[in-house]
């Protein structure tokens, strides 16, 4: 099939990550088209809180009620002794019906399949595919789509998409944590800690920082690099690709995938919005503010940034870490219950510490930060207040008389980004 005959100007699905039901909801809501999420066992983010059944059925309506998808992740390897449990939560999974369960073990496949038959399956980034052939076979036993290895150049992509039935959706993560391993498959964290990456509980390992020393000389410790604070051999930046949208979009992806179970609330809308600006560009005629949108993007938390391998050879030092840590996010300081426009008045659940006169920047969806001045504060009993110490405690803000539009409930308040 020919590059021609591919349907390349079709809008990609925007696929978030949702590790609790505060972060589904405010994927959902800031522009994802579509959630990934994870009972209590099998899937890859064992310590990302994941949701018991009865937060699945909750779950599950609420997506339906958004007119979303949501896909149900069960993509670690597990042992023999674990298939009676993952039969009971894949009989669980018929109750509630999920759009597709993401899988990586050809077992857990055939079970889906006899299991689930009316249940799309998509091939998770663990089943490391990175060739045509491999995506053929897949498809040919019955897998809707397949969640590209991280590992692929763009213009691999293209040709593997060039190269299998349009029936056959791909998709690519775009935004988040790399791999030093092959798709994740690592066992530096079971070797030091008895932690089965495979199984959902990786320590990650790879951000710790390692020196090493000459057989007879165990005591003489060395650094293979001029960082006083040790070496990162292992160590992977964020992949950041908000600056190419328009080249995937053109390139015949199916979905977009961005990574971060494990990361906060903010984070989920944040980059929802961000990606959801960029493709919706993409599709109209008015361009996307792309330096609006990568200045989001270095508001959430972050390891420094680079494109992966789309544009890079997978083994140059660019995508090495120099920094071990996190670059931390913008303060996430409330969310809007109601907003009175008489008054111009915010009626606010705390997040972080909030001040009256500080500068403040409101994020809505659809819409980049918008800067402000944090005006009157009241608490609850409507007694003025200068700041909101307490946590989840209910407060008013006043907003200006000129502010450009109208705040709407579920907007996030946020520190004012420098």
């Amino acid at each position: 099939m020919t590059k021609e005959n591919k349907p390349v100007n079709k809008k990609p699905e925007l696929l978030s990550p949702a590790g609790n039901f505060e972060k589904l909801t405010f994927a959902l809501s800031y522009g994802a088209d579509a959630v990934y999420l994870a009972g209590e066992e099998f899937g890859m983010r064992s310590a990302a809180g994941n949701f018991t059944n009865d937060e699945l059925i909750e779950a599950s309506k609420y997506v339906r009620s958004s007119g979303k998808r949501f896909y149900i992740t069960v993509n670690t390897l597990p042992r023999d002794d674990e298939f009676h449990k993952l039969k009971e939560f894949l009989n669980f999974l018929r109750e509630i019906k999920p759009d597709a369960v993401i899988v990586a073990d050809l077992g857990v496949f055939a079970l889906c399949r006899r299991l689930l038959p009316e249940t799309d399956i998509h091939i998770s980034t663990q089943g490391a595919v990175v060739n045509s052939e491999s995506c053929r076979i897949w498809h040919e036993m019955g897998a809707k789509r397949i969640v590209l290895a991280r590992e692929l150049t763009l213009d691999e992509i293209k040709r593997i998409r060039d190269n299998v039935p349009e029936t056959l959706e791909l998709e690519v993560f775009i935004h988040g944590a790399m791999c030093v391993s092959i798709s994740g498959r690592c066992l530096l964290s079971e070797y030091y800690v008895d932690r089965d990456a495979n199984r959902g509980k990786c320590a990650q390992p790879c951000r710790w920082i390692y020196n090493f020393a000459e057989e007879k000389r165990p005591d003489d410790i060395l650094t293979g690099e001029v960082h006083r604070e040790g070496t990162y051999l292992f160590g992977s930046k964020d992949m950041n690709l908000i600056r190419h949208i328009d080249e995937l979009c053109d390139s015949g992806i199916d979905c977009f995938k961005i990574e971060g179970r494990m990361k906060s609330a903010y984070y989920a809308a944040v980059t929802a919005n961000a990606y959801h600006i960029a493709i919706d560009a993409h599709n109209s005629s008015q361009p996307a503010d792309i330096d609006a949108l990568a200045l989001e993007l270095d508001g959430v938390s972050h390891r420094e940034y680079c494109t992966g391998y789309f544009f890079d050879h997978p083994y140059l030092n660019s995508q090495l870490a120099d920094k071990p840590g996190y670059i931390r996010e913008s303060s996430f300081l409330a969310t809007i219950d109601r907003f009175d426009p008489e008054t111009h008045t915010a009626f606010c659940t705390q997040k972080n510490k909030m001040y009256s006169g500080f500068p403040a920047e409101l994020l809505t969806p659809g819409k980049t930060g918008v800067r402000f001045i944090a005006g009157e504060m009241r608490d609850s009993e409507g007694c003025i207040i200068d700041a909101s110490p307490h946590p989840q405690m209910k407060y008013s803000v006043r907003f200006p008389d000129d502010f450009p539009f109208t705040p709407k409930t579920g907007d996030i308040i946020r520190a004012a980004q420098c």
